[in-house]
């Protein structure tokens, strides 16, 4: 049974004057005046306001030793988490100088402040990215034009019909991604131009060229992850670096400088050395390519302006004034068939995280007792950002660090080791392991160690702390909200081409509370079914309507439920709200890196996590019932499409209703919880929507339900591996129901069109 706080004493204060006014006949029968006039009376009120306040005192020694239980448990709240990004610094209208600069460099956008966590090498150059787009079924007209061209100046047309293409810039309006299988030569083109402001241009090239020679590009890439999937592999962590990478190829100019085989032409390139951050592949990241000398930053000097384009030359640009500004061009290339999508890539960008630092803040003074506390003035606290510069009244200055755990830590004066025969050699002591402190990041408490474990601050030592805090959730910002930066000199501009992730407010104290029985339980790894679904559910920065675990399953190998791949898990997250479908909420991938982040380092390294969106089948219902006598048919037929999509919704409950005891969970499959939405792998079946509508108030009876995906009217739709049903169309009348025709020509379908036929066409791509 559940364990209740008692309650030592009930009474309040009528109830205790009330009982010692009874009490006063007893004792002194003289005594016959009670009205509120009588100063007896009077001085009898006084001590009952006074017991009863001091009853309540008493009653909140239970809640204390609760409490104090609890911390006893050491149980950390969910400090808050820093949101991450990545952000552009460009030197557009200062000095034409590559600069340099420092990791933790200060942008802001409004009052929320960023810092870059890595050097970069600024270059005074501008880059744009290129692909090569096919144009989609050309005219055979077009496709007999650019035959004959390309014969005119190769001499001998070509055998089959060139493939034509146009040069797109990268990203596309509207965000949509770019897959290297689709286009023509499966890579990407990165141009490096002379800053637009840079007149003239053609004069200016070399000093360009002389300014990022040898230096170091920085370039992001944002990956697109299709399908709302993430992976966390087997064997390593999800953001080292992947056995797939970029490559950057750079022209590879003979001593000529140009093309030598006057009948083939084929250009050679070499490769520059890549170093990623991360896997750009699953994870937004930076990748640093080291530039070549100056010589090795040209172009071909005998391309006939025919020729330009085509083959394996880099794409033909249009514009003559970017033609006049090309300094060179890099080709980008995966070092392995991979169908990663892109959503952006750039030059001169750096990762940033969202933090305040706060420098030499003066504590109070050391004491010289055992664990001594300390609370900082700002707070939640970003972990292992703490540093404490302690200089004793003897004015010797010392460094103090943050450790996990201070009983591991060692004392602060020699202790001989008895495990020792006498004699034996007294190993060397070194007294900086035991100038450590522990820290509560939620709260900005620092506690040192008792002389034994740890070292305890001198007395009357200075003691300054330097850290970083975070705003929680108000770090994630929108595209372009980065826009300054104090620090960065004149002319230099700075954006972030995309939205900020992961920033999270600290835990509750009553969130917290109800998390422990749960973190007693998996003391945050992912071991069991029941670990993946509570830990995941706690992840800071997002929130997840619901989790499904589905142990020994790999998505990409079956379709069922499976159980036949071991060292596989696969989750499928769907989050409490999509603006952008929320009757189908599906996983973004900001939503599935921040999820990623926070399980990588909590699953085992032999567990292979495949994190999933839902499938969403697409069903027509059309339902007709007839409504009791003399009630308004109107809000019954609501009630009853309300009814039927609530049924099948794909969150009925949440995080919320996640029982604290797991056991009421082991006698039945997670899937089958009632606080979850529609179950993985239940056919959706007419008959049990016809029940439901039955159920509703004010239905007499159901006459008919038609349910179809394209077709006609089906008993049962069927479900598998991940799919949930997605109500595309639902009618209810009262009456016959409506044909399923009727009801799905009443939604319009429109498609988009790319318009590639409508930009010009480029020379064509000879495969």
């Amino acid at each position: 049974m559940p364990l209740t706080i008692p309650n030592l004493d009930n009474r309040r204060y009528q109830e205790l004057l009330d009982e010692a006014l009874a009490r006063v006949p007893v004792y002194t029968p003289e005594w016959t005046n009670f009205n509120k006039s009588d100063p007896g009376v009077t001085l009898i009120e006084i001590f009952a306001f006074m017991t009863e306040n001091m009853l309540y005192r008493v009653n909140q020694i239970p809640e204390r030793n609760r409490k104090k239980f609890l911390k006893l448990l050491n149980v950390p709240l969910q400090p808050a988490t820093s949101a991450q990004g990545l952000a552009t610094i460009t030197n557009d209208k200062g000095p034409l100088q590559t600069v340099t600069l420092n990791d933790g460099v200060e942008l802001r956008a409004g009052k929320v402040s960023f810092r870059t966590t890595r050097p970069m090498d600024v270059v005074p150059i501008e880059g744009r990215i290129y692909f090569k787009q096919t144009i989609q079924a050309p005219s055979q007209q077009m496709v007999d034009y650019y035959q004959q061209l390309y014969a005119s100046f190769r001499g001998t047309p070509q055998d089959p019909p060139p493939t034509l293409y146009q040069a797109s810039a990268f990203p596309l309006p509207g965000g949509d991604p770019v897959q290297l299988s689709q286009t023509v030569d499966g890579y990407l083109w990165l141009a490096l131009l002379v800053r637009e402001g840079d007149k003239p241009p053609a004069l200016l090239a070399d000093a360009a060229r002389e300014a990022i020679a040898g230096k170091t590009l920085t370039v992001g890439v944002v990956p697109f992850l299709s399908d709302n999937t993430a992976i966390l592999p087997a064997g390593r962590a999800a953001s080292a670096p992947s056995p797939v990478t970029l490559e950057f190829d750079i022209p590879n100019l003979p001593a000529s400088g140009g093309l030598l085989d006057s009948q083939n032409r084929v250009p050679q390139y070499r490769p520059l050395p890549t170093s990623p951050s991360n896997d750009v592949f699953t994870q937004p990241g930076v990748i640093d390519v080291t530039l070549p000398d100056k010589n090795s930053l040209s172009l071909w000097n005998n391309i006939d302006p025919l020729e330009s384009g085509v083959g394996g030359l880099p794409p033909s640009l249009e514009d003559t004034s970017l033609n006049e500004r090309l300094i060179t061009w890099l080709r980008i290339r995966p070092s392995a068939l991979t169908p990663a999508q892109f959503k952006w890539i750039g030059i001169n960008c750096a990762p940033v995280s969202q933090r305040e630092r706060i420098t030499s803040e003066l504590l109070p003074p050391g004491t010289g007792e055992p664990d001594q506390i300390v609370t900082l003035s700002q707070s939640p606290v970003l972990d292992r950002s703490v540093t404490i510069s302690l200089i004793t009244a003897q004015g010797d200055a010392q460094t103090w660090t943050q450790v996990d755990d201070i009983f591991l830590a060692g004392p602060e004066v020699p202790v001989p080791d008895l495990r020792l025969p006498p004699g034996s050699p007294t190993p060397p002591f070194d007294v900086t392991k035991s100038r450590v402190f522990v820290l509560d990041p939620e709260a900005g408490q620092i506690t040192f160690g008792d002389g034994a474990h740890g070292g305890r601050p001198p007395e009357g030592s200075i003691m300054r702390a330097t850290y970083d805090f975070s705003q929680g959730s108000a770090g994630n910002v929108g595209q372009d909200s980065i826009n300054t930066a104090p620090a960065l000199p004149q002319g230099f501009k700075v954006t972030n081409p995309v939205r900020t992730w992961g920033g999270a407010d600290a835990e509750t104290a009553a969130d917290g509370e109800k998390q422990i029985s749960r973190y007693l339980q998996h003391r945050d790894r992912l071991v069991t079914a029941y670990d993946f679904e509570t830990i995941t559910l706690r992840t800071p920065g997002v929130e997840i309507g619901r989790v499904e675990v589905l142990p020994n399953y790999h998505p990409e190998l079956s379709s069922r439920r499976g159980g036949d791949a071991p060292g596989a898990v696969t989750l499928m997250l769907v989050p409490t709200f999509d603006p952008i479908t929320p009757d189908a909420p599906a996983p973004s991938n900001d939503f599935l890196d921040t999820v990623c982040s926070y399980l990588d380092t909590r699953r085992l390294v032999t567990t292979e996590v495949f994190l999933r969106g839902p499938e969403y089948v697409g069903i027509w219902i059309s339902i007709g019932i007839q409504v009791l006598p003399g009630l308004n048919p109107a809000p019954i037929r609501e009630a009853v499409k309300s009814a039927v999509l609530q049924f099948l919704a794909p969150i009925v409950g949440g995080p919320q209703q996640l029982p604290d005891d797991p056991s009421v969970l082991l006698n039945a499959p997670l899937s089958a919880s009632v606080y979850k939405g529609w179950p993985l792998g239940k056919p959706v079946i007419s008959l049990e929507i016809m029940t439901v509508a039955g159920r509703t108030s004010g239905v007499e009876f159901v006459q008919e339900v038609q349910l179809a995906q394209t077709g006609p009217a089906v008993a049962q739709i069927d479900m598998t591996g991940l799919q949930l049903p997605q109500v595309l169309g639902i009618s209810v009348t009262n009456g016959p129901a409506l044909s399923l025709d009727e009801l799905r020509g009443g939604t319009s379908q429109t498609t988009t069109s790319t318009g590639s036929a409508q930009l010009p066409v480029i020379p064509g791509e000879c495969n």
